[in-house]
């Protein structure tokens, strides 16, 4: 049966942890990407003379870093001693927006590599308003990179990584595409990194299996597709597989629940670190971003992988409460959701 952590956060430890982040130096590494959202009043749309269509009249748009972008900026926002950003994106002018996204919260945007031949992975959200206060998201519109890294970024990304690595702390990973910077040679070179005494914390969408040495932290969805046989786990099997993971990597494990928190194992057994409650309204987009932040910058303070989850538990709490944005948690915003 699973067990429920019985030594929550105080107040006073949460404050020492946050501090400790002053002395944390993070290496990140990770699919960086843009999302963009396109507001459309339909109001002002008039039938083509054309085409038998109306148009959609974009009357705003704003934009902000998603998937490693977003991990970067929330990492920045704890205000660790060092965070170093390594990645990849286009000289288009995708790259341009996220590049000064990124900068202006925070973010030395110097490592990331720019390619002509690459695409800034772009996700653009056409969204519809009209006459009532009800709002239609239209189909997304996909920006990626369709085919494998080029043998000359590959080996400048690895030379980044290299240089970086050895000064941080933690080295936190953020392995989303299909064709993205975290190819087969990058985790190879994490791999090693990892046995050779290195802390690798790593968020993958669909390669967390091949990680070893490292903690992972997949969602139960990612966690039963990566290291079960995809079906949907009840709690008491979740704990168990978060236990196989972390025996497997020699390493704690991180599994993340959603609503019901997350597992934490450390050898033979795991706990369940509930989530902080929240009133509703929420968005949970970019919860994982901020979860994984939270924890690599907590366990680069000095906390316990049962301490850091708490923590990073309470950094999406606040996340979750900034509707229609990503959006990021500074120290005393997670401070004060401990209730």
């Amino acid at each position: 049966m699973c067990k429920t952590i019985d030594t929550p956060l105080t107040r006073a430890s949460l404050a020492a942890m946050l501090a400790g982040i002053d002395r944390a130096e993070i290496c990140l590494v990770g699919d960086l990407c843009l999302d963009m959202y396109w507001h459309a009043d339909l109001r002002l749309s008039e039938l083509s003379r054309e085409t038998p269509h109306y148009p959609l009249p974009i009357v705003s748009e704003r934009y902000a870093p998603g998937g490693a972008g977003n991990v970067a900026c929330n990492i920045a926002a704890l205000q660790p001693k060092r965070l170093s950003v390594i990645g990849v994106m286009g000289t288009d002018w995708r790259g341009d927006l996220l590049e000064k996204s990124l900068v202006q919260q925070g973010v030395d945007a110097s490592q990331i590599l720019r390619r002509a031949e690459l695409v800034t992975n772009t996700y653009i959200k056409p969204i519809r308003h009209g006459i009532s206060s009800v709002a239609y998201e239209d189909p997304r519109l996909d920006f990626e990179n369709r085919s494998p890294l080029s043998d000359d970024c590959e080996s400048a990304l690895l030379e980044a990584l290299s240089k970086n690595a050895e000064h941080a702390d933690i080295l936190c990973v953020s392995d989303q595409m299909a064709f993205g910077c975290i190819t087969p040679a990058v985790r190879a070179w994490l791999g090693d990194f990892a046995s050779q005494g290195g802390t690798v914390v790593v968020d993958s969408r669909n390669h967390a299996a091949e990680y070893r040495n490292a903690i992972v932290k997949p969602n139960e969805i990612e966690a039963s597709r990566a290291f079960g046989d995809g079906a949907a786990l009840d709690l008491d099997s979740l704990a168990r597989l978060a236990s196989h993971i972390s025996q497997r990597n020699r390493k704690p494990a991180i599994i993340t629940l959603g609503e019901r928190g997350c597992f934490v194992a450390d050898g033979d057994g795991a706990v369940r670190c509930p989530a902080a409650a929240v009133e509703p309204p929420i968005d949970f987009c970019g919860a994982g971003d901020t979860f994984l932040a939270g924890f690599a910058c907590l366990l680069a303070s000095g906390a316990s992988p049962i301490q850091a989850a708490q923590g990073a538990n309470l950094c999406a709490s606040v996340t979750i409460k900034k509707i229609g944005a990503t959006g990021t948690a500074t120290r005393e915003e997670v401070l004060a959701a401990l209730k």
